[in-house]
């Protein structure tokens, strides 16, 4: 019983990145872990708490890969790092396994302010400012807060219209845009 939660746990955070919290059904979901849709209710009380759990999942795998990116990095610049492997063709492709804050924007946005997703993604928000802020050198805290506002801005919204545009050279142009933004202001 754990293990079927834990693969629909595992499943739903890869498809809701991929289509959507609304782009996905309770039946694709089941499906996708190998389970027939009767026993959905036997793990979970609704969709949106599914959403949200699988919502947290997907926060807390992207925050380990930071960490392991950050530990196994030749660099000593962590902003640097951050910002090479955030805005990598190769993360802009990984969309079922990419950034959750990128990937459910809009979705959350759409959402009503009693959803648990909007809690789980505010806290996912406010945990890569914080990463963010760890590698500042701003020593005003104000200041800080105002310059990581505007990189994770750019971060995430170069992420966003990158894979918009993948296939197409602005895509790259996005990405190269906003990483020799990132590093150049950090210099």
């Amino acid at each position: 019983m754990a293990r079927n939660r834990e693969e629909i746990i595992q499943v739903s955070s890869q498809l809701f990145r991929e289509r959507g919290l609304n782009g996905v059904s309770v039946n694709d979901l089941m499906a996708a872990a190998g389970l027939t849709h009767g026993g959905f209710y036997g793990h979970f009380s609704s969709k949106d708490e599914l959403a949200a759990i699988a919502s947290r999942k997907a926060l807390d795998d992207s925050a380990s890969r930071w960490q392991e990116i950050r530990h196994q990095s030749h660099h000593h610049d962590d902003l640097r790092t951050l910002v090479e492997a955030y805005l990598s063709t190769t993360h802009r492709d990984a969309a079922k396994d990419g950034c959750p804050i990128t990937a459910l924007a809009s979705d959350v946005a759409r959402e009503g302010e009693a959803k648990p997703v909007r809690d789980v993604y505010f806290d996912g928000v406010k945990a890569m400012l914080e990463r963010l802020a760890s590698v500042s050198d701003i020593r005003d805290a104000e200041q800080r807060r105002q310059h990581v506002l505007v990189q994770l801005s750019l971060l995430l919204g170069a992420l966003t219209l990158a894979r918009a545009t993948a296939g197409d050279a602005l895509s790259d142009e996005f990405l190269l845009s906003a990483k020799n933004a990132l590093i150049d202001d950090a210099v």
